[in-house]
């Protein structure tokens, strides 16, 4: 990390874009067009009730009138999602330039609801869809909507940390020469922790057996934009791909978008999808985020990403001096490259369990962390943050350490992912059966009726339709244990679990 030394904050980037390329992403042409239209004096006597604001006073004081008077519905002078020919139709046209893709689709529900579209628009009941273990919730529920049956790809652990890593390609291609009824890859772009695979050789593989590429990219928005960041899936011949422009790209919370590359796809048939599942009434201000955002990125992301890029590895060069703690680095031949702005702080050597230090850090150091697991945490750095507070988090760890390092003589048990569910029952017949609850050590050897996982990062340690093992209790109870944050399962005290009841299965 020597190089650090010599790099200099101040230094003014070249961008590499295109000049022409950067002229014509200056329009923001949804951002414009709203901004217009409510400086215009109008009487409104359509929805949102609100009325620019006056109906609701607190609303008008405590977000300012110049953003109420910008929470608007669809209108003609400013496009329809559904249906889009105008403004909207424009600023989807930019961002799908932006990201190197045929087609772009702005999803105003997160990326959750952009994989529900993905996977409804491509996978019907039946299919068979080869995914890792470590997937986000929503794909699990989006395979619930579509009726397709998950085939799990192994998943690497990364040592004594316990974190799930990425697939290897030539696991994919064994899996894909095993069953050729697999019609579709789900791949993630990168993990919660930054790992990312070689997608370019297991696009090829796929390719070359007709199966299609899906990419959740929920934590990779800024990868087209700077060089030393992992390439992005669509770019690299991908056919779909979710991206979360709200966690990574700059855009308002929920605003994600849907990319897609038309040769093996059908768009109409995705924008029916998307039409069905997405509101009606999507927020003209998460949609016009993606347009300043999508600016933003192309005109200034390789200046901003070079800073972010810098200020990761300075904070890594810093926190790996602290007695107790290593980040989190990529290791093995199948992790290609890796997403340095994901930075992850192994704190096993304190004597802490990643949930301890989350809470300590804002409680009593007033920084939001990401996320904790039980052995470690996790910081994204990103387009907005500054020097002063990487310090700042430098400087909490210092100080964690000084009070906990010498108290350090308890080996933390990694948490184990169950990589190799065996699954009975499709998502979806799963979710329509009957269930019941029985306590936690009767669901041994009965098939789950419910998800369970701790969010974030929302990783299922058990999903409807599968066995249940001795393997899922044990995790089941370290997560209770370290007072992990545990949604979607019926019983909140985790005495009992919901399986599917005995006379579903004759």
């Amino acid at each position: 990390m020597s190089h650090l030394k010599c790099m200099d904050l101040n230094t003014q980037y070249v961008s590499v874009v295109d000049t022409n390329r950067l002229e014509k992403h200056r329009d923001i042409p949804l951002l414009s067009a709203l901004k217009e239209y409510s400086l215009q004096d109008i009487a409104a006597f359509d929805v949102p009730g609100h009325k620019r604001g006056q109906g609701v006073k607190v609303l008008n004081q405590y977000f300012g009138h110049e953003l109420m008077r910008m929470d608007v519905n669809s209108l003609p002078l400013l496009d329809n999602v559904s249906n889009a020919k105008g403004v909207i139709k424009e600023a989807q046209e930019l961002l799908a330039d932006a990201y190197h893709a045929d087609a772009a689709f702005f999803m105003t529900n997160g990326t959750t609801s952009a994989i529900h579209c993905m996977l409804m628009s491509v996978l019907g009941p039946n299919d068979k869809v080869l995914l890792p273990r470590n997937i986000h919730k929503s794909a699990l529920n989006g395979l619930i909507l579509c009726g397709a049956t998950p085939v799990y790809l192994p998943t690497e652990m990364l040592g004594k940390e316990g974190i799930a890593c990425n697939v290897k390609p030539s696991d994919v291609e064994s899996m894909l020469n095993q069953d050729s009824n697999i019609k579709a890859v789900f791949l993630l772009n990168p993990t919660y922790y930054g790992f990312v695979t070689d997608l370019e050789q297991i696009i090829q593989i796929c390719h070359q057996r007709d199966v299609l590429v899906l990419v959740d990219e929920a934590h990779g928005a800024h990868f087209p934009f700077h060089p030393d960041l992992p390439p992005s899936g669509v770019e690299l011949g991908a056919d779909v791909s979710c991206v979360s422009i709200h966690k990574t790209g700059g855009a308002l919370t929920q605003a994600s978008a849907l990319l897609v590359n038309k040769a093996r796809i059908d768009v109409k048939k995705v924008q029916q999808v998307i039409n069905m599942l997405q509101s009606t009434s999507c927020s003209y201000l998460l949609m016009s985020s993606l347009d300043g955002a999508r600016q933003n990125l192309v005109l200034n992301g390789h200046e901003q990403l070079s800073k972010t890029i810098y200020l990761s590895e300075y904070a890594r060069y810093k926190i790996n001096q602290i007695p107790g703690l290593h980040t989190i680095e990529p290791i093995g031949v199948y992790h290609q490259s890796y997403d340095v702005t994901k930075l992850g702080i192994n704190v096993q050597g304190l004597g802490l369990t990643g949930f301890e230090v989350y809470d300590l850090m804002w409680k009593k150091y007033n920084i939001q962390l990401e996320m904790p697991d039980f052995n470690n945490v996790l910081a994204v750095i990103s387009l907005g943050d500054q020097l002063k507070n990487i310090n700042r988090l430098i400087e909490a760890f210092k100080d964690i350490a000084s009070q906990h390092h010498k108290e350090s003589n308890i080996e933390q048990t990694p948490f184990k992912l169950v990589s190799h569910p065996q699954v009975e029952l499709s998502p979806r017949d799963a979710y329509f059966s009957e269930k019941e609850l029985v306590p936690l050590e009767e669901a041994i050897g009965r098939l789950a009726g419910e998800s369970i996982l701790a969010y974030p990062p929302g990783i299922p340690i058990v999903a409807p339709g599968e066995r249940i093992t001795s393997e899922v209790i044990i995790s089941l109870k370290q997560l209770k244990q370290s007072h992990a944050f545990l949604t979607d399962n019926v019983d909140k005290e985790m005495k009992q679990l919901l399986v599917i009841k005995e006379n579903n299965l004759s």
